[in-house]
């Protein structure tokens, strides 16, 4: 797909989306397959911001129970078997364990209640079967857990993800039924008519060109930045957004081949040891943050909280910052609310300035669909066919077997499996110019399977500008190897064929 900004001159849309996150994304998407012309721009990367620092999950919530939050919890779940169907490649069942100790706020008697419940209002959309686990049967499965007052646990099933790939999945299907997206397009001002919106001033961040867009509807779906946009906006509006930071460790050490979801000691709230590619993923930290969305970082205090709480489950463990792989910090874009960071309902709202704007906050990545089509409901009413059943992602669909793209672009069926964990449907558009070029079927480093192919592709078809595109989001290598900067050498010479810059 072509970043052509030649079409934004003096252009005219049906609706215009500000960011290219999940939501962002996602409206794009259903607003083109139901016949709405719409163009989208990102200041940044697609999913570079919160889109692409979770915690890799499209998941109900056990904990929003706890919260008597029942309408969340069972739209979530709903929600997970419509991803969990439209995108297989990127969604995968995964299941977690929890393991409860004699001193744990949350009792074993409730978290049997817990995942009895979530089964529950999973209703038909139920994943797998619940369980109640002996102590015995916890340490069988994560050896290296703390054994002293461990009185059982439980199990429960949910998913993992892919975060970035599914809202870059959402976009490109959005581009394939005429969208217009960009990335690395910001805007600077809006456009107003008579006190009514009617546009946007963007800037190219890339050449620095600037062009006047206009549009009968604009959607903003900042994120962390709505407060700034809506200041931009209307410079009198009150805050409405409230960010909090979480911060996550993948670290080079697996666990558990199951997910763990243990209490914190320190705050009282649950964090996460997950296997992802290889290692583990810690976290996630819940923390207020008053900074500039552009400037989020993972600090020291941060790693020393999610170290201090995965040694009280694992004291045997020597954590130690040279296995740490890579750590990322985004920020939850919450509606405003006062309590505690981890109290704030995740639920999402909508507001519409008087200028005409519709601003989409709060909300969990698992309802981004959702979401999006009552965003468009409420802007276009019984004009947005936003039916889930024809919801698609860009690779989702049938996949041929593994053996026959093995052998007819002579690789590995272990590398084929692994282009099929990203690309699903679409694998063979990233192999096909492999039959003419064979030195893109080579390795771009020794501790992934990743191929030279795929970096050709994110730059001509998934719109990737830089390295860091092609290494953060479009190929997950920043999660699976420390030294990168071999990777990045191979991958330099294609982006500057391709784009003219390395």
């Amino acid at each position: 797909m072509i970043r052509d900004t030649a079409k934004l001159k003096e252009a005219h849309y049906d609706l215009i989306i500000v960011g290219g996150g999940i939501n962002g994304a996602a409206t794009a998407n259903l607003a083109a397959g139901c016949g709405i012309q719409a163009a989208l721009f990102e200041k940044g990367d697609f999913a570079s911001g919160t889109s692409s620092k979770s915690t890799k999950l499209i998941h109900g919530g056990l904990r929003y129970l706890e919260n008597l939050e029942f309408d969340l919890v069972s739209e979530a779940l709903r929600e997970r078997s419509i991803q969990l169907k439209a995108a297989p490649h990127l969604v995968k069942p995964l299941r977690f364990i929890v393991p409860v100790y004699k001193d744990d706020r949350r009792p074993l008697w409730m978290m049997k209640l817990g995942v009895w419940l979530y089964d529950f209002l999973s209703g038909r959309h139920r994943v797998g079967q619940h369980a109640s686990l002996s102590a015995a049967e916890i340490q069988k499965k994560a050896p290296l857990i703390k054994s002293e007052q461990l009185l059982g646990g439980v199990s429960y099933f949910d998913a993992q993800m892919d975060d970035a790939r599914l809202c870059l999945e959402n976009i490109l299907s959005a581009g394939e039924n005429g969208a217009h997206v960009y990335n690395y397009m910001e805007v600077v001002s809006f456009i107003k008519e008579m006190g009514r919106v009617a546009g946007v001033k963007v800037r190219d961040n890339i050449d620095g060109k600037m062009y006047n867009v206009y549009a009968k509807k604009i959607i903003c779906c900042g994120g962390p930045w709505s407060n700034e946009l809506m200041s931009m906006e209307t410079p009198s509006v009150q805050t409405r957004v409230r960010p909090t930071k979480g911060v996550h460790i993948v670290y080079d050490q697996v666990f558990c081949d199951d997910a763990l979801l243990i209490t914190s000691k320190a705050d009282n709230r649950i964090f996460f040891i997950i296997p992802w590619l290889g290692h583990s993923l810690v976290g996630t930290t819940d923390t207020d943050f008053s900074g500039s969305p552009d400037e989020v970082f993972c600090e020291e205090a941060d790693i020393e909280y999610l170290f201090t709480e995965a040694k009280r489950v694992f004291p045997g463990v020597h954590f130690t910052r040279e296995k740490i792989i890579s750590t990322f910090a985004g920020l939850r874009p919450l509606a405003h609310q006062s309590g505690s960071p981890s109290a704030v309902s995740r639920k999402h709202v909508f507001y519409e300035s008087y200028a005409g704007v519709v601003f989409v906050m709060g909300g969990k990545y698992t309802t981004y669909r959702s979401i999006a089509a009552e965003c468009l409901r409420r802007v276009y009413g019984k004009n947005a066919d936003v039916n889930e059943d024809r919801f698609h992602v860009f690779g989702g669909g049938v996949m041929p077997p593994a053996q026959e793209l093995a052998r007819k672009y002579d690789l590995s069926e272990q590398t084929v499996l692994y282009l099929q964990g990203l690309y699903g449907s679409r694998t063979e558009d990233v192999l096909m110019p492999t039959a003419s070029d064979p030195r893109l079927k080579e390795p771009l480093c020794d501790f992934s399977c990743a191929i030279a192919a795929q970096a050709v592709y994110a730059v001509k078809v998934e719109m990737a500008q830089t390295i860091e595109d092609v290494i953060d989001r479009r190929i997950p290598l920043v999660y699976q190897g420390r030294n990168l900067i071999p990777v990045k050498e191979k991958i330099a010479p294609f982006l500057e064929e391709l784009t003219g810059k390395n």
